[in-house]
């Protein structure tokens, strides 16, 4: 019961933001519609058991007149079953699709939302795929929530009809049992409910494992795939390291994983159907053996029997409906379980930035500079990795920070582009100021070549002729005529290439603060310096500050700031104050 309130609550938590969104008039009135037709189908259920027992007692009496008035009247009661499955199914698809969209676009937001999704990477305990949750998790929580509800409600609304007429029904064909007529009020009623509870317990005793099972299932699946992916994505590295054997071995163990789940799934899900099979089979003869004795006793005859059998049908379904959902409920309640993951997970990386020990990155009145104080950049086990005391990254200088391989340069960065939050300390940006950051390996989405270079910005954000002319400038002419093509440029490209078109994006932007995090390293020093000559001239507004370990980068900056060694961790330090020869 602990499980189950549990699970109600998430339910509930996730499910009634759609129901109190901007969308919720719309929702609520699809929602409100395809209760309305459930019930309905349920009142054409009531009439079609009290038609079957007029229509068999029509045969019974070998009446030709009833027979043809029940057949028109069957006629009519099945054309408005057959309206309200349509309708019912196709509001009910209107509903999903438009609360699909809301979550998916309440996800993103959330996912995406102050590089929340960085942050829940940082973490041991990081959620799995997010990607499969926000594409599948939310598609099968809506359908799965829909139809469980739904069939709830309709599965209480048929009990409490059916309840009354098989009690009535109990008074009118009384137990017979060795010839004798035993008085048991009800005994129909309490017959169903007995024979459902002890389907639900089994049930229950035999299938619960599989929500374990399942949960694991989507997990296993969306790791193979997005291995097949990364395979995908880092070919050329795989191919120049002849990895294939070990990416297939890889592969092999992981969906060897899937193989091994899916065995368990079949053979739990064997047993499950074995006994549900079984439960429904014999489902449909108890109430002839309850109601045969009076029937052949002729306290009831053949239309009342049929009557009778359907009702006990309807009541034991209704009483069933845990054991004829329970493959489903077990498959919703991985996926809730899911989600309810993926919004801790983002609640977690929410709450990081916003703690006391994080890092404040806050807007400053000062246009001089970027000001770190008492700055303290840690790993995320609380390890000290860079401190500041006091120092100011000026406006009206470059800057070239070196320091030796893994000395916490490129998480300084981070710290200053607010994405990391370990450590303590407050970092000043100028009000109002544009800050880039351009790592070694830029991202480029998947698109033209043009929203490649405007990103993070829109294509139609920047004249095409300036684009053309940029690409030039930086050495990737020959790319203009694909400037409107689609591809994925992170694999067409070298990755000096790459780094040729991020500088394009830098120049198109034109930020007062630009970071270079080796961004250039792909290059040659020749190259390299006709680029940052390029950003002196094209930006002189820009202040530029720069990652590298190439001693020719000490000509395009002013100064030149190291990460020193102190203790555990390193720390900034001027390393001169001013550089003559820079250009």
């Amino acid at each position: 019961m602990n499980n189950i309130r549990s699970t109600l609550a998430i339910v509930w938590r996730i499910a009634i933001r759609y129901f109190r969104s901007e969308d919720r008039w719309a929702g609520l009135g699809l929602l409100a519609a395809v209760i309305a037709i459930q019930l309905a189908q349920v009142a054409i259920d009531v009439m079609v058991n009290a038609w079957r027992n007029r229509f068999y007692n029509a045969l019974q009496q070998y009446d030709w007149d009833a027979f043809v008035r029940e057949l028109l009247i069957f006629c009519a009661l099945a054309g408005v079953g057959v309206v309200l499955s349509v309708y019912g199914l196709y509001l009910n698809q209107w509903l999903q699709i438009r609360w699909r969209r809301w979550m998916t676009n309440h996800y993103l937001g959330r996912w995406l939302d102050g590089a929340n999704h960085y942050r829940m990477q940082l973490r041991r305990d990081a959620v799995d795929n997010p990607d499969q949750r926000i594409a599948e998790d939310v598609k099968s929580f809506i359908e799965q929530t829909l139809g469980i509800g739904v069939g709830l409600i309709g599965a209480v609304v048929t009990l409490a009809s059916f309840v009354v007429i098989l009690w009535g029904l109990s008074e009118a064909a009384p137990l017979h049992l060795f010839g004798s007529e035993v008085s048991i009020p009800g005994y129909l009623v309490w017959g169903a409910l007995i024979y459902a509870v002890i389907g639900t317990a089994l049930t229950q005793w035999i299938g619960a494992p599989l929500v374990d099972l399942n949960f694991q299932r989507e997990r296993r699946e969306a790791d193979f795939r997005f291995n097949l992916v990364r395979v995908r994505e880092n070919g050329e590295q795989i191919a120049l390291l002849r990895g294939e054997p070990a990416e297939h071995e890889r592969l092999s163990a992981r969906y060897g994983a899937v193989i091994a789940n899916w065995y368990a799934i079949m053979s739990r899900t064997k047993r499950l159907v074995f006994f549900t099979g079984s439960y429904d089979q014999a489902a449909v003869i108890v109430p002839h053996i309850l109601i045969a004795p009076a029937y052949f006793a002729k306290a009831v005859p053949l239309g009342g029997m049929m009557q009778t059998a359907e009702a006990f049908g309807s009541v034991q379904t209704s009483l069933s409906f845990f054991v004829s959902a329970y493959r489903t409920l077990a498959e919703w309640r991985a996926v809730v379980a899911r989600l309810d993951g993926f919004e801790t997970s983002i609640a977690r990386a929410e709450a990081l930035a916003g703690e006391a020990r994080a890092i404040d990155v806050a807007s400053s009145n000062k246009r001089d500079g970027i000001d770190l104080a008492q700055l303290l950049v840690s790993l995320p086990n609380g390890t000290p990795l860079v401190t500041a005391e006091a120092f100011s990254f000026k406006s009206d200088a470059h800057t070239l920070v070196t320091g030796p391989s893994g000395a916490g340069k490129s998480t300084l960065f981070r710290a200053i582009a607010g994405i990391w939050p370990f450590g303590r300390g407050s970092i000043a940006v100028p009000a109002d100021a544009t800050l880039m950051m351009l790592p070694q390996r830029p991202y480029f989405p998947v698109g033209t070549l043009r929203a490649a270079i405007t990103y993070p910005g829109p294509e139609e954000s920047f004249a095409a002729d300036k684009v053309r002319g940029i690409l030039s400038a930086v050495g990737l002419g020959r790319l203009e005529p694909q400037l409107e093509e689609e591809a994925h440029w992170n694999q067409f490209l070298s990755l000096g290439e790459q780094q040729r078109l991020a500088i394009a994006r830098a120049l198109l932007h034109a930020p007062q603060y630009l970071f270079l995090d080796e961004a250039t390293a792909s290059l040659d020093e020749p190259a390299e310096a006709r680029l940052y000559r390029l950003l002196a001239e094209s930006l002189p507004e820009t202040t530029i500050i720069s990652i590298g370990h190439r001693s020719t980068l000490q000509a395009f900056h002013q100064r030149n700031v190291a990460l020193a060694p102190e203790g555990d961790h390193f720390a900034l330090r001027l390393r001169t104050t001013e550089n003559a020869a820079a250009s």
